[in-house]
């Protein structure tokens, strides 16, 4: 099967060929005729599955007929970088179309939104917090919305999006197109997929099985031992593009400046960074300026990197769902990678859920040479705190007599002026002569 079989647009497929597609991935194929037909559609698949061009593409043909300068399309997604993938995607396959996307995201300053929305878009890829702003400030004109993109509708679960989909919803005219993309279909989601999709088609592509490209193994130890046994595992390893993921932002900023000091070029993503930082980071990772991007789970939302060869998790993820999106970002077109666990012992109950969802058992695996019977470092016993009163601190300028306070009299009240009592005022002239 060709993209020419869809039948787009001409100038739609003259962006397909210059992004150099030639074969439709099974979520492209599947679910670009039914969006071109005007269904609502429900999409299951991974990261990586080629779905943004999924609904991309139909967008684009959609549009190049009817109105020009109305937002037509909003797609929302859950973070900043997933943003701007999804609208680097829009504007390369539609460069021939003439037609606008803008971004909408917190954490940069509203001005130039708002200046390009007034100039006119038909396509706005938004993230929640940033579009109730524009919507609250009358900046964003949804009236004439044709069609509703939800991406990665699970993740924007996890990030507690969901009272701000449902206030959106409010503001959208009723008769439109939903499509509600998800790698994971929890009861909520389904419940959300059951409010907003009209008699939808369900578009399913290897919802919860792991890519047959990635070799899997855990790798049991104690949770002192974690960052020794990851330096003497990197060693082992093809270290040009791997990824971290870490439980707590902390911990993520500490691994990365271990690893520089231990002679890697590595990189941090957390939510304490500035934007331009986080983009810098992602950035270093793509290009390979950083070999490894240490990583949350909700900082590497949205990371869309095609060449990374290994993902290890430095603590394991919650829920077999988390994994499945975290190793997603390997073994992407048709490429080998590798997935790595590293296992506490009172981490076994979310490897059996991991196992479970898999339907099959996970390589355990051991590092040669490696100590795993090294004791953990002793404690630093904190001092109890002292009951004595502090001293107080030294004022400069001010001597040991000064510093003693002596108590001040009190102040005469001041008699009210009146007749005395020979019948004469009493003068308020309190100044001397």
């Amino acid at each position: 099967m060709t993209f020419k079989e869809f039948k787009l647009h001409p100038k739609v497929v003259s962006g397909v060929e210059s992004a150099g597609f030639i074969e439709p991935t099974p979520i492209q194929a599947k679910g670009i005729p039914t969006v071109m037909d005007g269904k609502d559609v429900m999409g299951l698949a991974q990261t990586g599955t080629g779905k943004t061009a999924a609904f991309a593409l139909p967008i684009l043909h959609r549009l190049m007929e009817g109105p020009r300068g109305y937002v037509r399309a909003l797609i929302v997604a859950p973070t900043r970088e997933l943003a701007e993938q999804i609208h680097g995607a829009v504007t390369s396959l539609g460069e021939k179309t003439g037609l606008r996307s803008v971004t909408i995201y917190g954490g940069v300053s509203i001005n130039p939104q708002k200046s390009k929305l007034k100039s006119g878009a038909e396509i706005v890829v938004a993230c929640p917090g940033r579009l109730l702003d524009h919507i609250g400030q009358g900046t964003i004109n949804l009236s004439k919305l044709d069609v509703l993109v939800l991406d990665e509708a699970d993740q924007m679960f996890d990030m507690g999006f969901f009272p701000d989909i449902r206030r959106i919803l409010g503001h959208l005219p009723e008769n439109r197109q939903n499509l509600l993309f998800s790698a994971t279909m929890p009861p909520p989601i389904r419940k959300l997929a059951h409010e907003l999709l009209k008699k939808p088609i369900t578009v399913q592509v290897d919802t919860v099985a792991p890519a047959t490209t990635v070799s899997h193994a855990l790798y049991p130890v104690a949770q002192h031992l974690k960052t020794a046994l990851l330096m003497e595992l990197l060693k082992h390893t093809d270290t040009n593009s791997v990824l971290v993921f870490t439980r707590t932002k902390h911990r993520a900023k500490r691994l990365g400046l271990q690893l520089t000091k231990a002679g890697y070029t590595a990189a941090s993503l957390q939510g304490n960074l500035s934007q331009n930082r986080r983009q810098e980071a992602l950035d270093g990772f793509r290009s390979g300026t950083f070999q490894i991007l240490v990583a949350t789970d909700i900082a590497a939302r949205g990371i869309d990197v095609s060449q990374v060869s290994h993902v290890i998790n430095f603590d394991i993820p919650n829920t077999p769902e988390v994994y499945i999106h975290r190793i997603g970002r390997t073994g992407r077109a048709a490429r080998s990678g590798d997935a790595f666990t590293l296992v506490a012992p009172d981490e076994s109950g979310l490897v059996k859920a991991i196992e479970k969802l898999f339907g099959s058992t996970i390589e355990r695996r051991t590092v040669e040479g490696f100590d795993y019977t090294a004791a953990a470092p002793p404690r630093q016993v904190q001092k109890p705190r002292s009951n004595k009163p502090k001293k107080a601190s030294p004022v400069k300028g001010v001597s040991a007599a000064e510093k003693t306070k002596v108590p001040r009299r009190p102040r005469r009240r001041r008699r009210p002026a009146g007749p005395k009592p020979d019948g004469r005022v009493a003068s308020t002239n309190t100044g001397r002569k």
